[in-house]
């Protein structure tokens, strides 16, 4: 279904080229003055000068040959400005297309796009921290968008699963339980299903391998060494190897379900480890990658570079794959398993120069076609109030379980204050307004800005928050039911345009509510073009605005006029639903009452 903008801008054409003037001067915008029209052409300045006439005499001549029956104002406005309202009759009849086309007018392509969607960068054995909570949330708000727009869309958490930092957890176990049958080079049973430790064991093993080989050598020579033998292969390892995995995976799976946020495919550098040898004898063989100081490299400049990048290392002088290895393996595993149409990357915005050596040596050496379409996204960093990476009170980094603890604990204290309401009933809505008020904050703002981690703001319930969007879609749900309680007629029944073609008046705040409701369509396609979740956050923060406005000025209730009151509740119902189309894209979703 055509955007309202489409529609405006082809009817300029017409008047245009009727008047012979050339065509791409008819492109319509949304005003950036709605107090004086909802969308103007600014054409008429530009043609001015290839044919020499004044930009007003084109805007009259435009003026006159525009079909009235769109527009309730078209009016040429000094020096050269088109001016233009929607006529009601037209605004309340592309509603009713939009609702009778599914998903409110959003048409999604005839041919699917696949994408794989690489986001999350959980590391096993290590606890989920404020530094995971952006990869997250933006990696699962840009998965629902692609999927909504119609992409087949595998979103995959990429786990840290290999190299020197399991050697280090193999060590320290065996420093702690030399018993266990994994060091006993004579044992020839099978090993244990359960694993030898816990989730809060393997947490306090990790940092503690880590601290000790950077001040013992020999446990860093241990530890390398068991690194090797875990990817020869070692049986031993190999086993507790897949105990961390088993226990590292159950507990991050609990810790992303807090947030909402699943993943298709669970796989690791590790699932990568076997196309790796076959990659680099093939970038050698093909005269793409050379020694350089012993390692193993591959040129990525290119003509027009503004300036100098160095060779993406895709082998260590010690022979050890890096993470660039591991993501240019994974591609070609991708490749093989799902030949996606495109890449989206989400990662910390530091990361952009690994990702443009992976992204070029890529498609240098012939692991995608020239022209696939690989995207970074990178976020910027969560900050304190103080302008530094947000830390506990204690200096530490914090983990997500507790940032999430205490957001609901903050919304309780919030849902409980002057409400009667059982304890249990408060601590459900804290945890889904919570979640809203932790992944609207981050949405809202544009991936690569950095933010202040304000509590307060976040759990607001007014301003451009999440709790204040919920609480507007609570408040619809609430006039809704009482519609219905009060006898009110079934809403499919009710219609925003009058089948008979009479008319009433509109006020501005009805106008303005019905103008949000019909930019869906060109925001989803916005927000899918660019990648961008922070466009459907400004478009529900608008919508809710829009609403509250309409809801103040209008007793939709006791409206005595049944067939307007009629014309309201489906209005306001196709709001709640494009709200609830919108948040679902964003993540999280509404309660019945706040």
């Amino acid at each position: 279904m055509n955007t309202l903008l489409t529609l405006i801008g082809n009817e300029m054409k017409k008047a245009f080229a009727s008047c012979g003037y050339d065509e791409k001067f008819a492109q319509a915008t949304v005003s950036n003055r709605p107090d004086l029209c909802q969308f103007q052409c600014n054409g008429a300045m530009a043609a001015a000068k290839e044919y020499h006439k004044a930009p007003i005499m084109i805007a009259n001549d435009v003026v006159a040959k525009v079909d009235k029956a769109m527009f309730s104002k078209v009016e040429a406005v000094a020096p050269g400005f088109i001016n233009m309202d929607l006529a009601p009759a037209f605004l309340t009849g592309y509603l009713e297309e939009m609702l009778l086309r599914g998903v409110y007018g959003y048409e999604k392509p005839e041919k699917q796009r696949v994408t794989v969607i690489d986001y999350g960068g959980a590391n096993v054995a290590k606890p989920l921290h404020i530094g995971h909570l952006r990869p997250a949330v933006i990696g699962e708000s840009i998965k629902r968008i692609y999927k909504f727009a119609g992409d087949k869309v595998i979103g995959d958490v990429h786990l840290g699963d290999w190299g020197l930092q399991i050697g280090q957890i193999i060590e320290e176990l065996r420093d702690r339980k030399p018993e266990l049958c994994y060091f006993d080079e004579s044992y020839k049973g099978e090993y244990p299903k359960e694993a030898p430790f816990d989730i809060s064991e393997l947490e306090d093993i990790y940092p503690t391998a880590s601290k000790k080989s950077k001040t013992d050598p020999e446990f860093a020579k241990r530890a390398h060494e068991a690194t090797v033998k875990l990817q020869e292969n070692y049986p031993p390892f190999r086993a507790i190897w897949q105990h961390i995995i088993n226990v590292s995976v159950k507990d991050l799976k609990k810790n992303y379900d807090n947030l909402n946020v699943n993943f298709d495919l669970w796989l690791g550098e590790s699932d990568a480890e076997p196309f790796i040898a076959d990659m680099i004898d093939k970038m050698v063989k093909d005269g793409f990658a050379y020694e350089s100081q012993g390692a193993l490299v591959v040129d990525i400049a290119e003509e027009g570079d503004s300036k100098e990048y160095p060779p993406c290392i895709v082998r260590k002088s010690d022979g050890a794959a890096i993470y660039q290895t591991t993501d240019l393996a994974t591609i070609i595993q991708r490749e093989r398993d799902f030949k996606p149409d495109k890449y989206v990357y989400v990662a910390d915005k530091r990361q952009d120069l690994h990702f443009l050596q992976v992204f070029r040596t890529a498609k240098k050496c012939g692991l995608v076609n020239e022209d696939k379409d690989l995207l970074f996204v990178g976020f910027g960093t969560v900050n304190g109030k103080d302008g530094k990476p947000f830390k506990t009170r204690d200096g530490g980094v914090m983990r997500l379980e507790y940032l999430i603890t205490e957001i609901n604990d903050e919304v309780y204290k919030k849902v409980m204050s002057g409400r009667e309401m059982s304890e249990e009933n408060a601590r459900k809505i804290a945890k889904t307004v919570g979640l809203a008020a932790l992944k609207y904050a981050d949405l809202s703002n544009q991936a690569a800005k950095d933010y202040i981690f304000d509590i307060d703001r976040f759990t607001s319930f007014e301003g451009n928050t999440g709790p204040y969007i919920l609480y507007t879609m609570v408040r619809i749900k609430s006039i809704l039911a009482k519609y219905k309680e009060n006898g009110g007629k079934d809403t499919k029944e009710l219609k925003l345009k009058r089948e008979d073609g009479s008319t009433r008046e509109y006020k501005p705040s009805e106008i303005s509510l019905m103008l949000n409701a019909a930019r869906f369509n060109e925001t989803v396609e916005k927000a899918y073009q660019e990648t961008a979740p922070h466009k459907i956050c400004q478009y529900i923060y608008d919508m809710s605005n829009a609403f509250n406005s309409f809801y103040h000025e209008n007793r939709i209730m006791g409206e005595e006029d049944l067939v307007k009151q009629g014309e309201w509740i489906k209005l306001i119902e196709t709001i709640l639903h494009i709200l609830e189309e919108c948040i679902d894209m964003l993540g999280f979703e509404a309660p019945e009452q706040m």
